[in-house]
C-alpha cells in the first residue's frame, strides 16, 4: 500500500513538474546569468504556487461533494432500517398468518369429522327406530303408550329428539361454513402479504444498493481527498526548497552585482601581462561557439572579449581556464556541451578568428564582463541576441 502510494505521489508530482517547467528551457547559445535563473527560479514558484491553490480548490470541492454523500448516505442507512423494520414486521406477520391458517384447517378438519360423525349417528338413531322394530322402534315406543295423552307427550318427545338431531346438523354445517370462510379469508390475507414482502424486499434491493453505491462513491471522494493532500504537502515541500534556491540565488545575484561593480573599479591588467597557455585558443574558441556558434561574428569576437575582460579583472581567476572553469559561470560547462565540443573541436573558423582577436585584447564590450539574452530594464552593450553589461 505505501509502496502504490509512493508511486501515485511520484506520478503526481511529475506532473505538477511538468507543468510548472513547462516552456522554460532555453536555447544553449549563452551563459545563464545568475538574475536570469532568480527570475525563471520565481517564475516556477509562482506556478507552484497555482499548483497549490488549484489542489487546495480542488480538494475542497471534493469534502464539499464528500460532505453532501455523507448525508445522503445517512438518509439513505435510515431509509435502509425502515424497510428492513417493515419486512420484519411483514414476515412476523406472514408466519402468524400461516400459523393460523395451521390451526384453522385443524378446526375444519375436526368441524367436518364432529358433522360427519353427528350425521352417521342420526341415521343410524332414525334407521334403529323406524326400521330395526323391537323395543327400541319408535311405532313400538308409541304403541306402549297408556293413554292418548300418553302418546301425544311421546310422540312429542320423538319430534323433539328428531328436532334436536336437525338443529345439531345445521350448527355443525354452519360451524363448518364459518370455519371454511374463515380459512378462504386467512388464505387472501396471506397472498396479501406475500406481495407486500415481495415489495419490501425489492425496496430493501433498491436503498441496499444505493447505499452500497454511494458508500463506494464516498471512499472514492476520500481517496481523491487523500491524494490532493499529499499532493499539496509535495507542492508545500517543493515551494520551500524553491524560497531556498531563491533566497541562495538572490544572494548570489546581489554579490555577482557588487562583483560588476567591483570590477568596474577594480585593477585591471594590461592584455601584455597575461600569459596564455598551450590549449587556451582552442578551449577560447570552443566556448565561444558553444555561447555564439550562431551569433554574428561581433557577438562572437564579444563574448570572447568577456572571457578576456574577467581574466584582466582582478576580481575574476586570471587565467582563461580558470575563467571559463569557474563554478556556475557558464552553462556549457556544467551541461557537458563544453566537453563535447573540446573532444571533436567543434569551434568554427570564425570562433577561432574571434578567440585571436579577443586573446589580443580586442574588445568591442569595453569592460563588460557578463553577458545574457535581452531582458526589461537591463542595460547595456546589445549585439546580436545578447545583451553586454
Amino acid at each position: 500500500m505505501k509502496s502504490s502510494y509512493k508511486r501515485s505521489v511520484a506520478v503526481l508530482l511529475a506532473a505538477v513538474m511538468a507543468v510548472v517547467t513547462a516552456g522554460s528551457v532555453s536555447k544553449p547559445v549563452h551563459a545563464e546569468t545568475t538574475l536570469e535563473r532568480l527570475q525563471k527560479a520565481k517564475a516556477e514558484k509562482e506556478k507552484t504556487e497555482d499548483a497549490k491553490e488549484n489542489t487546495q480548490d480542488r480538494k475542497e470541492s471534493l469534502e464539499i461533494t464528500k460532505n453532501s454523500l455523507l448525508g445522503q448516505l445517512s438518509s439513505l442507512n435510515d431509509d435502509l432500517a425502515q424497510v428492513s423494520t417493515n419486512l420484519e414486521g411483514i414476515e412476523a406477520d406472514i408466519v402468524a398468518k400461516e400459523e393460523e391458517i395451521t390451526q384453522t384447517e385443524a378446526e375444519l378438519a375436526e368441524a367436518i369429522r364432529i358433522q360427519d360423525e353427528q350425521y352417521a349417528n342420526m341415521k343410524l338413531r332414525i334407521k334403529a327406530m323406524y326400521e330395526r322394530g323391537g323395543s327400541v322402534s319408535y311405532i313400538n315406543f308409541l304403541f306402549t303408550s297408556k293413554s292418548f295423552a300418553d302418546f301425544l307427550n311421546k310422540s312429542d318427545y320423538i319430534d323433539r329428539i328428531n328436532q334436536y338431531d336437525q338443529k345439531m346438523l345445521r350448527q355443525f354445517e354452519e360451524s363448518r361454513k364459518n370455519v371454511e370462510e374463515t380459512k378462504a379469508r386467512l388464505e387472501e390475507e396471506l397472498v396479501s402479504l406475500n406481495s407486500l414482502k415481495e415489495d419490501a424486499e425489492k425496496e430493501k434491493s433498491r436503498v441496499t444498493g444505493l447505499v452500497n453505491q454511494t458508500s463506494a462513491n464516498v471512499a472514492s471522494y476520500s481517496n481523491q481527498i487523500a491524494d490532493a493532500e499529499a499532493t499539496i504537502d509535495a507542492l508545500e515541500s517543493m515551494i520551500n526548497e524553491q524560497e531556498q534556491d531563491i533566497a541562495a540565488l538572490q544572494k548570489q545575484y546581489e554579490e555577482e552585482l557588487a562583483k560588476s561593480r567591483l570590477a568596474a573599479k577594480s585593477k585591471w591588467r594590461d592584455i601584455s601581462e597575461v600569459t596564455f597557455e598551450e590549449g587556451d585558443r582552442k578551449l577560447m574558441a570552443n566556448i565561444i561557439y558553444c555561447e555564439a556558434g550562431a551569433e554574428p561574428y561581433s557577438g562572437q569576437v564579444a563574448v570572447g572579449a568577456v572571457v578576456i575582460n574577467r581574466v584582466l579583472s582582478s576580481c575574476y581567476p586570471n587565467t582563461v581556464v580558470g575563467v571559463v572553469y569557474q563554478n556556475k559561470q557558464f552553462s556549457p560547462v556544467a551541461s557537458g556541451r563544453l566537453a563535447l565540443a573540446l573532444a571533436n573541436d567543434s569551434a568554427t573558423a570564425s570562433c577561432y578568428q574571434a578567440a585571436d582577436e579577443a586573446m589580443r585584447g580586442v574588445t568591442n564590450v569595453g569592460q563588460c564582463v557578463y553577458f545574457r539574452t535581452p531582458i526589461p530594464g537591463l542595460e547595456g552593450i546589445r549585439i546580436g541576441g545578447h545583451i553586454f553589461y
